[in-house]
């Protein structure tokens, strides 16, 4: 869960958004390209691999150089003892999903872990919102310093339930989308949604949560800060 919400993090002290801003929320350069080159490899070999001699063998060849590309990225930041919890965690899906895929003999199960972890999301999201605990109040009232004070203030609350219900939106148009390509055993079309519809949808639902809750929580005056001290 922390990942799915550690870009706000980098976003929660910035009063106003720029380039930098929004590229370190995604974990810099380094994080982008972690959570994209993997499935994007595994896209673009699958694809030439598909116009050669090699097509019976495209898919478990794809799939280890996505697995390689995410291993190569986790020595790199063990090489350069930098944290390494992210390259890890996206090692470990990647190949578990890859595996996944090679035992059943359906590449498309190389997507299931991951819609499997989209339902599980959307559902603690929506649960959390029905019972009146929605998790972006959760998130940001530890990120702010505000704890659950925020249930007390209506329009605070109301604003943390509908960001709440944007990251909802997010996790089902990834099913609505993916589900049926999944079903329909469409692993090209499967691999370019699930490409397209991971960090390029994450980064506008990230901001939209921004222009939400940024307002709840303007940021003192210096001046003000030592007036009140």
């Amino acid at each position: 869960m922390s990942d799915k919400l550690g870009g706000y993090r980098a976003l929660a002290d910035q009063d106003h958004l720029d380039g930098r801003a929004v590229l370190m929320a995604m974990g810099g350069v380094r994080g982008l390209c972690e959570a994209v080159l993997p499935g994007l490899v595994f896209i673009v070999a699958y694809t030439i691999l598909l116009a050669t001699p090699l097509t019976a063998q495209a898919v478990p060849i794809s799939l280890g150089a996505s697995v390689l590309i995410a291993l190569v990225f986790t020595v790199l930041r063990i090489a350069g003892r930098t944290p390494v919890s992210q390259a890890i965690g996206g090692l470990i899906g990647v190949g578990a999903s890859a595996i996944l895929a090679i035992v059943s003999n359906r590449p498309t199960d190389n997507f299931l872990i991951g819609l499997g972890i989209d339902a599980l999301f959307g559902v603690v999201f929506l649960v959390s919102t029905l019972v009146r605990w929605p998790i972006i109040g959760l998130a940001v009232g530890y990120l702010m310093g505000d704890g659950t004070l925020w249930r007390t203030e209506r329009a605070k609350y109301r604003i943390l339930r509908l960001a709440t219900l944007v990251w909802i939106g997010m996790f089902a148009a990834r099913l609505a989308v993916q589900v049926p390509l999944f079903l329909a055993n469409d692993l090209t079309g499967l691999a370019v949604a699930h490409l397209v519809m991971g960090v390029p949808l994450y980064v506008p639902v990230l901001l939209v949560t921004w222009l939400l809750v940024r307002p709840l929580y303007p940021r003192k005056d210096p001046a003000e800060e030592d007036s009140d001290g």
